[in-house]
């Protein structure tokens, strides 16, 4: 299962901390969904001096604490037809490319895009979901993403407004056999949860458990689809380039 996360300066914790929380939480990888993310150099006299990321620094973290790191970013424009252009700018550079949603344009500009891997918080700011955006993201294979962050992090009148959105959501998706992903949109390594703590909560909100391991678990699936297509030996699905044996 992979956890989808903000990493600094985007978000409040390096992609390090984020990957040793969720080593610790039994993850297999991390999703950096931050466009420029930056590390801590450890080699700076000054403890605030940043450095970015590298192929370097992420082989590291990857090999101190026994989980994949991924680089994605994640694109937030006022509209489509900025959305257009920045999808074209990033996809050929990162291994995940997501559009934030929540705004109704956005989001059918999302589904309909297949090289948006995934549409993320589509109702977030009272952007609705409906029939036809789930069927056209099942045939273009966007993934929409599920926040639970709201379901752990909000209070009052917030938290059943975000609950009653999560419902309608996975209604729409299951019915349609729409692809998904399940996140808690962390910011920080301390909004990071177990996936067992995840389920479990989710539960308790009225989400079946294996539907909520599944959608962790796409995040995965699509890193690994992508890894393949950028491969130098991929032509197509299920064809790749590469020597033959010839009979003899």
């Amino acid at each position: 299962m992979y956890e989808a996360v903000h990493a600094y300066p985007d978000g409040a914790s390096t992609v390090a901390r984020h990957a040793r929380t969720a080593a610790r939480h039994g993850y297999d990888g991390i999703v950096v969904r931050t466009r420029d993310a930056v590390e801590v150099d450890p080699t700076a006299t000054d403890p605030a001096t940043t450095a970015a990321p590298n192929a370097t620094r992420v082989a590291a973290i990857r090999e101190e604490y026994g989980i994949d790191v991924v680089d994605a970013v994640e694109i937030d424009v006022d509209g489509p037809a900025s959305a257009g252009g920045s999808v074209g700018n990033y996809r050929p550079d990162h291994t995940v490319v997501c559009l934030v949603g929540g705004d109704d344009r956005l989001n059918r500009f999302a589904v309909e895009e297949p090289r948006v891997d995934v549409l993320t918080r589509p109702m977030a700011d009272g952007g609705g979901f409906n029939h036809v955006l789930a069927k056209a993201a099942r045939d273009n294979g966007v993934h929409v993403e599920v926040d639970l962050g709201p379901l752990l992090r909000a209070t009052g009148g917030r938290r059943v407004r975000a609950l009653s959105n999560l419902r309608k959501l996975r209604e729409i998706l299951t019915y349609y056999d729409a692809p998904y992903v399940v996140s808690v949109n962390a910011r920080s390594q301390l909004e990071l949860r177990a996936p067992r703590e995840l389920v479990a909560a989710a539960a308790a909100a009225g989400f079946d458990p294996d539907w909520i391991r599944a959608g962790l678990t796409a995040w995965g699936e699509i890193v690994t689809t992508n890894r393949e297509r950028r491969s130098g030996s991929f032509i197509a699905p299920g064809v790749r380039r590469g020597r033959h044996e010839t009979e003899r």
